[in-house]
This record gives C-alpha cells, structure tokens and sequence, in this order.
C-alpha cells in the first residue's frame, strides 16, 4: 500500500523564515509601498533584505498564497444562494498601450475575479463571464453598466434575464477599483498583460482577506475579525 504524499514545502529552499516572507509578501501586495519602501520598513524592524528580495518573494509566493485563499473562499461561498455580482472593467496602460481590466465583485465588495484583455468586445466578456461562471457558480443577478459588449455575451450563456443596469446600481463595482487604482500607483504602472494579470489576482485575493467592512462593525468585532485574518494569513501554506 503506497503511502500518501506529502506535499513538499515551498519555502524549504530559503533561509528566511516563512513568518518574515509572510510578512513582506502582505507589506508589498495589500499596502501601496514600493519595493523600496518595503525594505526601509523592514529595515527598521531589523531585518535587512534587498527590495529585489521582496520583488523575488511576493513574485513567487504571492500566487501561491493567493490560490490557497481563494481555494477556501471559493468552497464556502458556493453554496450561497442570494448572490448578486457586479461587473466593471477599467482602462490600464501598459507601455502607453490601453488594455482592459475587467473585475467582478459580489455584493458584498468580496473581488471574484479579474481577467485582462486588449479589447472590451463581446468575446473579451464572454471568456471574462465563463470564467468567473466557472470558479464560482451561478449569481442570482448580475449588474452591469451600459456597455453592449454584456448583453451579447450574456445572451449567448443564456442568462442575460439575470442582468440588471442602473445608473448608480454598479458603485459596488467602481468603488471596488480604488484600492487597486492606489496600487497601481505606487508600482508605477505595469509593463507586461502577463504581470498584470498576476498582480490583479493576487491583489483581490488578499484584499478579500483583509477586508473587514470597518465602517459597518463596531470597534471591537473589527479588532476580532483583524486579529482572525491575520491569524489565518500566517497559516498560510503551513
């Protein structure tokens, strides 16, 4: 009888400990620091590293933190039944070039997912909308803005009844852009679709984690739920 394996631990090959990769791995993808700024934060705490080790981490960690993230979210949230999303692209430039990100988020601000393409036709929302379908299952409604790229590509997955649009019903979605937009510029924009690819899911994964919906709890249920997410993140690949 073979025995089970063991999944091989990804941080067997440095010297660092995982608390420390952990730690610059959240600094870099949930703050708006630079790499640089990184380094000097660390450096006061009494760890030197150099900012391309912190480009080297969160480069080879971050997706893999992320997927675990995701891997739990995605389970428990699939069974949700009363769920609406919300759907927005935005303008990225890249080498002085427009691509689009597309982002959908449910109605709770958690980001589903973000997707990247050179153009916002139907076919870009339709791949963009099988793949969310795909992850996270079907949505009781889905809301829109007025781009007709939606409806051509929701009538072609036969659930363009579900879509909803509204003047002011999409702010979940464009609301849910800040946090990435502010990222986006402390990194100084992006030069690759690839590499934004990779930083958008990254960034709405951990965003997911950390995100308590201040405004909403008293003082002392956010102390709770922070100190949880933050116990949860250094569980992570553990």
């Amino acid at each position: 009888m073979s025995r089970p394996r063991i999944p091989a631990n990804p941080f067997r090959y440095f010297h660092s400990s995982p608390e420390v990769i952990r730690l610059v791995v959240m600094m870099y993808v949930r703050f708006p620091l630079s790499l640089r700024n990184v380094e000097d934060l660390l450096f006061e705490r009494g760890i030197d590293i150099c900012h391309e080790t912190v480009r080297l981490w969160w480069n080879r960690f971050g997706p893999l933190f992320a997927a675990d993230i995701r891997r739990q979210r995605v389970s428990r949230m699939k069974g949700f039944r009363h769920w609406r999303w919300h759907l927005d692209e935005v303008y990225v430039k890249i080498n002085g070039e427009t691509h689009y990100l597309w982002r959908a988020v449910d109605h709770e601000g958690e980001v589903l997912e973000s997707y990247v393409t050179k153009t916002r036709d139907k076919g870009a929302a339709l791949r963009f909308i099988r793949k969310a379908l795909r992850r996270h299952g079907r949505a009781e409604a889905i809301v829109t803005d007025g781009l007709k790229s939606y409806p051509a590509a929701m009538r072609e997955l036969g659930n363009e009844a579900r879509r909803e649009v509204g003047r002011h019903a999409n702010n979940r979605a464009e609301n849910s852009h800040l946090p990435f937009r502010r990222r986006e510029r402390a990194m100084q924009r992006f030069r690759r679709m690839k590499s934004l690819q990779k930083f958008a899911s990254v960034h709405g994964s951990v965003y997911n984690h950390f995100n308590q919906e201040r405004h909403l709890v008293d003082r002392q249920t956010y102390k709770l739920r922070r100190s949880a997410a933050l116990a949860e993140w250094q569980n992570l690949m553990a």
